[in-house]
């Protein structure tokens, strides 16, 4: 009989040559458990998706309440389904008061292609204009726009009129032009290592897009829902978008994004033509009620207070003559080395020898990323920032510092 690893490799598509082959059989707050009683702290937390941490009982608890009453029933807006009403109440009650109509979808992706689409439709316009180094998913349209010509070129032609400018360069916010329908941008960039708004640059970009009549897309995929130590972390920047994306740490582990928009303009898929954007699976019961429950846990267990700290416990003890700098807002963060031939052997010894599970950046190889579950405690963040020391010492050959 085949192991689960062989039928890993030998039936199910993979995305690289050297997938992590870690298997795990369960996992439970910020660890993970292999088969034979392995456990691995995660600091990555799914890329982004376990917030409130793995399994967490009252996710748990409202997965198991939905069960019991009904799964998928029809395609997305059609019948009244208690999940997918209470969520996006509860979700337009974080929000400022223009942003009041969701479209509940499956990934962030899709939730990107439905704010390109509802763009073009409420403008009338077709250029769009986002980011160098952006990333905003895989599907076509979403990697129009992300900002990597490495992971587009085999696969154009993409959507055509789109423009790239550089985050956190006002000077190119001159490009965004009457021509634009709508500005796609991550609120704190995450595949270009998080780079984090500098110089008031969001407070300008949102002032010109209103100059110009375009909109602008605020890309919180995967910097929303608490990660940064707001429970949106536009709101540290003191504007609004006209259009917001969410989705992985939405739904506690069960996958959901949402797009959400006034709902003037989200009328615009009602009409010209009827049915202007359908999903199947969108809004999925059990990941809505998954998702009303972490949005709750965050809220009632007081996760936000305690971001910056824990942010702060991490920086203070992650250092290391290795180690270029540390930068990133609440728990998302990027620990800089030199190289990615430096950053890779750390990162494997980290998991194979430390128990640590971690990651680097798709346009940025040099950081490693940090970003735990919320629910990570003053302990394990020591635990963790011990074994990643020992794991640059034992690379680099350089004694911790001191």
């Amino acid at each position: 009989m085949l192991t689960p690893r062989q039928l890993f490799l030998r039936h199910q598509a993979q995305t690289s040559d050297t997938p992590l082959l870690l298997e795990v059989e369960r996992a439970e707050g910020v660890w993970m458990y292999g088969p034979a009683g392995q456990r691995y702290l995660d600091l990555i937390s799914g890329i982004g998706v376990s917030n409130v941490g793995h399994r967490h009982p009252r996710v748990l608890a409202a997965i198991q309440q939905q069960l019991d009453k009904y799964l998928h029933l029809m395609v997305y807006g059609e019948l009244v389904q208690t999940p997918q009403a209470e969520l996006a109440h509860a979700l337009h009650h974080t929000l400022p008061a223009h942003l009041d109509n969701v479209y509940l979808v499956n990934s962030g992706t899709e939730a990107v292609e439905g704010a390109l689409k509802l763009a073009k439709r409420h403008t009338g316009r077709t250029e769009l204009v986002s980011c160098l180094n952006a990333y905003h998913g895989s599907t076509q349209g979403a990697l129009s726009v992300s900002g990597s010509e490495n992971f587009k070129r085999s696969f154009r032609p993409l959507l055509p009129d789109v423009r790239h400018i550089r985050y956190n360069a006002t000077e190119d916010l001159a490009q965004i032009t009457e021509r634009t329908a709508a500005v796609i941008v991550e609120t704190v960039q995450g595949e270009a290592g998080i780079r984090v708004p500098e110089n008031d640059y969001l407070q300008h970009l949102r002032r010109r897009c209103t100059e110009v009549g375009a909109l602008l897309i605020l890309d919180e995929i995967q910097c929303g829902f608490g990660r940064t130590g707001t429970f949106w972390a536009f709101e540290q920047f003191g504007i609004a978008p006209d259009i917001l994306l969410c989705a992985k740490g939405m739904g506690g582990g069960m996958p959901i994004g949402a797009f959400i928009a006034p709902q003037a303009m989200m009328h615009g898929f009602k009409s010209d033509p009827v049915l202007g954007h359908l999903t199947t699976f969108g809004g999925h019961p059990v990941s809505c009620a998954a998702a009303l429950a972490t949005l709750r846990v965050i809220q009632d267990e007081g996760l936000l207070a305690d971001v910056a700290a824990k942010a702060a416990r991490f920086r203070s003890q992650l250092v290391h003559p290795a180690i270029r700098g540390v930068r990133g807002l609440g728990l998302l963060m990027a620990v800089e080395f030199d190289s990615y031939a430096v950053l890779k052997p750390i990162i494997d010894h980290a998991l194979a020898h430390e128990g640590v599970l971690t990651d680097w950046f798709l346009f940025c190889d040099n950081s490693l990323r940090l970003a735990p579950p919320l629910t990570i405690s003053a302990a394990e963040i020591d635990w963790a920032c011990a074994a990643l020391l020992r794991a640059i010492e034992h690379v680099t050959g350089q004694p911790i510092a001191q």
